[in-house]
């Protein structure tokens, strides 16, 4: 079942081994793609879809000082490299488009500030160029500041595809701004973007639906991730909260709906995936921990479409042979993760090289 076609918006997979979003920060304080990143992905173009990166959609809204950013005329310039790269190995390639929110930082923001639903920090701290220091309290966005913020992922998007990308996917996940106002235990709003489910997706909903005139709703997706409890996330009722959203989105014609179905730190436990595919119509994508034979079964039982691999597909560029052949993994260095250079970024070999 992973090697079957599969219709996503306006592209057609040749198999359903997708490389998940996975930031590895090796832009520069620049924030510019460049040659080792358009390595990197067109290694990987065997995937049914790559997702790149989380990308800046706005100046000053760094969480992690060398990701790559989607709003000047020169990273669009760069990208180019990338996306040319990828086709010409064959492969699709979408632009993940986002905002930090309160994981931005001032001290790697040229002392801009942090803005968010809700002025609470997130718990601990944060790398910047001076070390670790606390995470900072945010400026709450106000009503009249929230058009600009759609209108930023609405120029990300169409920059994004003027670039080259096939199409992008907006990240609503992992406690990053959208994120941010999804979820009540971070958005303590009282006004038209806090309280109900309705008014905490209301910023997400515009976002999808500026994005999708832009560039049309068969190149854009979506990620969520209704329990991670990363950048200090919770809800009150995570399964609920996927079953309103998934049955939404079907209003929005979107390319895929992409679910990570758990929490990086086991505080919040449940099942959203079985909501998820149970109401929403379109192509479902599962992400986190799978392994290729669950993924197969998985798939094989109509629970998804497609499943995105995330550090297995980084140490492997060419995991969809390798599923295949049914060969061994190469195992991931987290210690180079997030770290300048080639060294765990390009250098992990192929199967034939292996």
């Amino acid at each position: 079942m992973l090697f079957e076609p599969l219709k996503v918006g306006a592209a057609t997979l040749p198999n359903r081994i997708l490389l998940a979003p996975l930031t590895r920060a090796r832009a520069g304080t620049e924030h510019l793609p460049n040659e080792l990143m358009a390595e990197y992905y067109a290694q990987r173009a065997s995937g049914g879809l790559l997702i790149t990166e989380c990308t800046m959609v706005a100046p000053h809204t760094s969480a992690f000082v060398a990701e790559p950013g989607i709003y000047s005329a020169e990273q669009v310039q760069a990208w180019k490299k990338v996306t040319s790269a990828v086709h010409a190995k064959g492969g699709r390639i979408f632009l993940q488009i986002w905002h930090a929110g309160r994981a931005a930082h001032p001290g790697i923001n040229g002392g801009a500030p942090t803005v968010s639903s809700t002025a609470t920090p997130i718990e601990g701290e944060i790398h910047t160029p001076a070390g670790k220091v606390p995470q900072a309290s945010a400026q709450v966005l106000s009503e009249a500041e929230i058009p600009a913020i759609v209108a930023a992922f609405v120029q990300g998007a169409k920059n994004a595809i003027e670039a080259g990308f096939d199409g992008v996917e907006v990240h609503g996940a992992n406690g990053y701004l959208l994120d941010q106002f999804l979820r009540d235990g971070v958005n303590n709003r009282t006004d038209a973007y806090g309280g109900s489910m309705e008014n905490r997706a209301r910023l997400l909903f515009e976002v999808l639906k500026g994005v999708s005139a832009a560039i049309g709703s068969e190149r854009v997706g979506l990620r969520l991730s209704p329990l991670n409890s990363y950048n200090s996330m919770r809800d009150s009722d995570p399964v609920a909260l996927i079953s309103f959203l998934a049955e939404r989105l079907n209003d929005f014609h979107l390319a895929y709906l992409h679910v990570m179905r758990g929490d990086f730190f086991q505080a919040q436990k449940g099942d959203v995936m079985t909501p998820a595919r149970k109401l929403y119509k379109g192509v479902l994508v599962g992400n986190m921990g799978y392994t290729a034979e669950e993924a197969a079964q998985t798939i094989k039982a109509g629970q998804l479409d497609a499943v995105a691999f995330g550090s297995s597909f980084l140490a492997n560029p060419d995991l969809p042979e390798r599923i295949k052949a049914g060969a061994a993994l190469n195992a991931p260095d987290p210690s180079t993760f997030y770290t300048p250079g080639a060294k765990g970024y390009t250098d992990y070999p192929a199967l034939q090289s292996a």
